[in-house]
């Protein structure tokens, strides 16, 4: 079809230009459909950037900022977030969702390529699509040749800023009475002084990159945690590792994970070599605990053997409690400490979790797609995307409030959320200080002080991610995901089926038959009531052509949170595309 053209509230890294498809026809184009607060656009980002410098005289890649969160339409937090993760191409902010419904994406990432001649020719859900995205521009390139336009794209960068920090991460307290920031997007760690301004060192280059020794390079460092042994662990995010910095003279090595992300399914009990954005480390029971946002796990690590194993979640996407082993979490980003329990920022859920030995609860959350600034009874109360946690005194939780700007406070004795201090800019860390508390405000590139507060109660109002409904039909209902391996690639099935699907549902009794984890691409479901979320996880592994038995296989797998509501006479067939490119 003819590729829609480009709506929205306004354009960054263009110059102040607005652009269309039509002025940029000669041009392969790329959208890649994201939004800030999610680990999975995060990639992307991060995947498209060797696309994006290798066919840099044909390609035009274009971010479509479509949000998730109320904050995440504000235009400065776009603008920040777009400078936060170095993203440099042309940038459509589309606060309203119109582009997005344009090309009818149904999560988040999405990836659309449109040919030189304005046609959509492929619509890609989640990450993990280099591979193929290569081999479908190398087929454009030969297919449109003489016609294409090169030369440089839209992009312009904007001025450099200069400030000290820039989006710091997490900190932590060291025994020299110093304090220790992630200075995240400046890819450096920094130790501060107690009046938390002046510098006493930098460790790290500030290049991203991965390199161990004297002159360490990271990218994008978040969680930070003292060890026994006086080290310092650093949950290297971009890196996919955790890297051990000795304070006597900052040498870093890397304890686990290899610089390449993680793909494949991981379940509790079972140890990876990989990782997959490690967003916040505590030492706790005797190992290095982590929240390993880009699964929706905690992780545990030998600091010594550097032995990566899962400790609970399933990989699965969603607020469910019960057992280490069947627990959903949704990118946990914070992590602390009291006593046997593990506190847990889950912040796509826009929730705090408990994890004791063998389970994992709810302190307040709803789950994906409710949030909002709501204190009162837990089981009422709401956040926005909270990415820190730290044990008060009393043996209460401080919670950093990203998108509310916000630190709320959850009281286990009454099962209450309050609020201790508003008007922050994206709290990213809150650090328990004696009767003060250091926050992280990652926004306006600074750590602040403020005295623990008593607390006041505060009500503004609840929020749903807004995104149409899918109208069904009440009864069965036929889901298939549609999968077109990329040129090159082919699923192989001698030994079972490289499909797997996962449906469940919110609330459970819209979804009367069909729920579970089983093989396939197709599952007849039954459905019940008026309507809900249906949560849909699909993995699919394909194969090289050639050698059946040396063969590079990749995984591809993606999530959905479809909002359904059943209506008379409504479709009975919910069709998905993991992968969709043109035959």
């Amino acid at each position: 079809m003819r590729a829609p053209e480009l709506r929205g509230r306004r354009w960054l890294g263009t110059g102040g230009k607005d652009l269309s498809l039509a002025a940029l026809r000669g041009k392969i184009v790329l959208l890649d459909f994201w939004t800030f607060c999610c680990v999975n656009c995060l990639h992307v980002l991060d995947e498209l950037r060797e696309l994006e410098e290798r066919y840099a005289d044909v390609l035009v890649t274009i971010g479509v900022h479509s949000p998730k969160f109320a904050h995440e339409a504000d235009p400065a937090a776009v603008e920040a977030a777009v400078e936060r993760y170095g993203v440099t191409h042309p940038v459509l902010d589309d606060p309203e969702l119109t582009t997005w419904d344009a090309y009818a994406a149904r999560a988040w990432p999405t990836l659309v390529v449109v040919d030189p001649q304005g046609y959509v020719v492929a619509h890609l859900a989640g990450e993990g699509h280099a591979h193929g995205l290569a081999v479908l521009i190398e087929e454009l390139i030969e297919e449109h040749g003489q016609h294409l336009r090169r030369g440089d794209g839209p992009y312009v960068a904007p001025p450099e800023p200069e400030t000290a920090l820039r989006f710091p991460g997490k900190v932590i307290a060291l025994p020299a009475g110093t304090y220790l920031v992630s200075d995240t997007a400046h890819h450096q760690l920094v130790e501060l002084a107690a009046d938390l301004q002046t510098e006493v060192r930098r460790i790290g280059t500030g290049e991203r990159g991965l390199r161990d020794g004297a002159e360490p390079r990271f990218n994008e460092p978040q969680g930070l945690a003292l060890l026994p042994d006086g080290d310092v662990v650093v949950a290297d995010s971009v890196n996919h590792a955790l890297r051990r910095v000795r304070l006597a003279d900052g040498t870093v090595t890397t304890i686990a994970g290899t610089g390449t992300q993680l793909r494949d399914r991981v379940e509790p009990g079972k140890s990876a070599a990989e990782l997959s954005t490690p967003w916040d480390v505590v030492w706790w029971d005797g190992r290095i605990a982590v929240a390993m946002a880009g699964t929706h796990q905690i992780w545990t690590v030998d600091p010594v053997t550097g032995a990566a194993t899962v400790l609970a979640g399933t990989t699965n996407e969603g607020l469910r409690d019960g057992p280490l082993d069947t627990a959903f979490f949704a990118q946990p980003s914070g992590l602390a400490v009291d006593g046997d329990v593990l506190w847990i920022a889950d912040s796509e859920t826009s929730a705090v979790r408990r994890l004791t030995t063998d389970l994992v609860t709810t302190a307040t959350g709803q789950g994906l797609f409710d949030f909002g600034h709501r204190d009162g009874p837990a089981a009422e109360a709401l956040l926005q995307h909270p990415l820190g946690v730290a044990v008060l005194p009393d043996g209460s939780v401080a919670i950093a409030d990203t998108y509310n700007g916000a630190v709320r406070r959850y009281d286990p004795r009454t099962a209450t959320v309050t609020t201790l201090a508003e008007g922050l800019a994206e709290p990213s860390d809150v650090l328990v200080d004696g009767d003060l508390l250091i926050i992280v405000e990652s926004g306006a590139h600074r750590l602040v002080r403020i005295p623990i507060p008593a607390g006041a109660r505060v009500d503004a109002g609840a929020h749903t991610v807004r995104r149409p409904r899918t109208d069904l039909a009440a009864g069965r209902v036929t889901l298939r995901v549609a999968f077109t391996p990329p040129t090159g690639q082919h699923l192989d099935t001698r030994f079972g089926d490289p499909t797997q699907l996962t449906v469940a549902a919110d609330p459970p009794e819209l979804l009367v038959r069909g729920a579970g984890t089983a093989a396939g691409l197709e599952r007849e479901l039954e459905l019940s009531g008026t309507g809900g979320v249906l949560s849909v996880s699909v993995a699919a592994a394909a194969c090289d052509e050639g050698d059946g038995v040396f063969a590079a296989c990749h995984r591809y797998q993606q999530d959905w949170g479809i909002p359904v509501r059943l209506v008379p006479d409504g479709p009975t067939t919910l069709e998905l595309d993991l992968r969709a490119v043109r035959t």
